[in-house]
């Protein structure tokens, strides 16, 4: 969980960003290089830090105090979400995993034409002339460059296990996935910031409905 105090800079001139930026610059860091491990090698991290330092001087110009929240919980996550946004903006995927995943999505589209039902890994596999760990590289170099926020961590279960593991055992889970993740980023960034709020400290900090309250000021049964 991050925790931290709860400056107050109502209006940020440039002595107190540099303020600013000494003080969680380390932050920022943390959260671009925690970003990193699931993004692809085309992506630079110095990019991700120059945005997270854009979503730091955006806290502290919206920061209120008074709505609970420590100062670097909220600024924790309006710099992930801005590195989320640069993210989102560009097309950081090589070109060969474009290729490789249309071939894929060709591959499923036609055996499962012919068979009539779900393709299943070996069966891709094979019709691309490739062994079973060479078509399961070319998922996860797809997977990697796919980026979720808050999205990502309503998708897991509290166990950590993915909710389409058993429901989508096939190839074209990533498809459902996909779509699933998309309805349910546009869905939560139409929520009130508060509310947001809430379901980043619940999945992104760990907090149980308890800790949120006390965070928040209110009790647990609203």
């Amino acid at each position: 969980m991050v925790t931290g105090g709860c400056p107050a800079y109502a209006g940020v001139g440039k002595q107190d960003f540099d303020s600013l930026v000494r003080e969680y610059a380390g932050l920022v860091k943390r959260i671009a290089h925690h970003l990193m491990g699931r993004l692809p090698d085309s992506v630079q991290v110095d990019d991700l830090i120059q945005s997270g330092m854009i979503g730091l001087l955006e806290a502290a110009r919206k920061y209120d105090g008074e709505k609970g929240a420590s100062f670097e919980t909220y600024a924790g996550i309006r710099i992930r979400g801005a590195m989320l946004d640069e993210i989102r903006k560009g097309d950081w995927a090589p070109r060969s995993v474009h290729r490789n995943a249309r071939r894929v999505t060709d591959a499923i589209k036609e055996i499962e034409s012919v068979k009539g039902r779900d393709a299943d890994d070996r069966e891709v596999a094979e019709y691309l002339g490739m062994s079973l760990d060479e078509y399961h590289g070319i998922l996860n170099d797809h997977n990697g460059c796919r980026l979720f926020s808050y999205e990502e961590a309503v998708e897991k279960s509290e166990s950590g296990f993915d909710v389409f593991a058993e429901t989508s055992p096939g190839p074209s889970a990533g498809i459902e996935r996909e779509a699933f993740t998309r309805q349910l980023a546009e869905a939560i960034q139409t929520l009130p910031e508060r509310e947001q709020l809430i379901l980043a400290l619940y999945y992104d900090e760990e907090l149980n409905l308890k800790e949120i309250g006390a965070v928040l000021g209110v009790s647990e049964s609203r």
